[in-house]
């Protein structure tokens, strides 16, 4: 999908390409991908860089045309992995400039809707690419704010019973915050290379480039932060089932021990050899009282050392 957006007191929709407009692009069609080609002539290989989910953050300029790829992250389909991140790529050559992402993401609309209710106005390419990433530094941290509940969720679900399931999740969410570390990281290496931009580092508004910085050195942490949060939950977690492990083999071994007092004392008493006790009639329940009065005091003295 091909939408154009003209820059007047923040972004507004318009229905065909003029001068200076921002050109959307969101999972092209094969048509939507000629006009890119053909019309717009970007370079192939940015395209095909882009469409890669696993291209790293990135400057790169080819044939007048400059292309700056930022991490974005987006609300997966995937039950596995329901946080992830994706390439966004941004290309500007003289007056075009074009944004392509292969994945549906709530960030360019309401980045868009800010603009508007802000009436924030974008005075050149790079001031524009310098929003998107302040843009994104904060879908990081709204995404973050999801996670840290599934992570509560979790908790309470493995406080009253410790399942696969519980621990399947907070794998998961183990995973997505790898993803959110990586891309960040990215991030914040892209930003620092344009803010040392030497033909630019004079135009670059003084304020926005602060609001980034800050805004991706707090996602950073807080990322960081979940992360050791998570990671010392799942330790806590597995060393609980470990010592819950412990604790029944324990009481098994105790009870098996049990169970062999008065089979000892039976087997004795059943060998075919003379033990005093053949010929009398109370045999059997002297055997038996035998038994239960050292079954017993083995139960007594394995609740004394706690084996129970």
């Amino acid at each position: 999908m091909i939408t154009y957006y003209k820059n007047n007191k923040g972004f507004v929709q318009t229905e065909k390409i003029e001068e200076n407009d921002w050109i959307n692009v969101v999972c092209p069609t094969k048509e939507e991908t000629k006009f890119l080609f053909k019309e717009l002539q970007i370079p192939e290989d940015f395209y095909n860089d882009i469409e890669d989910i696993d291209e790293r953050p990135r400057i790169e300029i080819e044939n007048g045309w400059t292309l700056i790829i930022i991490r974005i992250p987006f609300r997966s389909n995937d039950a596995k992995l329901p946080f992830n991140t994706a390439p966004l790529g941004l290309m500007f050559k003289d007056d075009t400039f074009v944004s392509l992402c292969f994945h549906q993401t709530d960030i360019l609309p309401d980045f868009v809707a800010y603009t508007r209710r802000k009436k924030i106005t974008v005075n050149d390419h790079f001031d524009l690419v310098l929003k998107l990433l302040l843009s994104s530094s904060v879908w990081f941290l709204k995404h973050l704010k999801q996670i840290n509940q599934r992570i509560k969720l979790a908790e309470d679900n493995l406080e009253k019973s410790i399942k696969n399931e519980e621990l399947q999740a907070l794998l998961q969410i183990e995973k997505c915050m790898v993803f959110f570390i990586t891309s960040l990281k990215g991030n914040d290496v892209l930003f620092r290379r344009i803010k040392n931009l030497k033909n630019y580092k004079d135009t670059f508004d003084p304020e926005l480039l602060e609001d980034v910085e800050i805004e991706l050195r707090q996602a950073e942490e807080t990322t960081n932060i979940y992360s050791n949060i998570l990671t010392g939950m799942m330790d806590a977690y597995a060393s609980v089932i470990s010592n819950n492990l412990n604790v029944i083999m324990k009481r098994l071994t105790s009870i098996s021990i049990i169970l062999m007092i008065p089979t000892l004392i039976a087997s004795l008493y059943g060998m075919n050899v003379p033990n005093n006790l053949q010929d009398n009639h109370f045999g059997f329940w002297i055997v038996l009282l035998i038994s239960l009065v050292v079954s017993i005091f083995g139960v007594f003295l394995f609740k004394k050392k706690n084996m129970f």
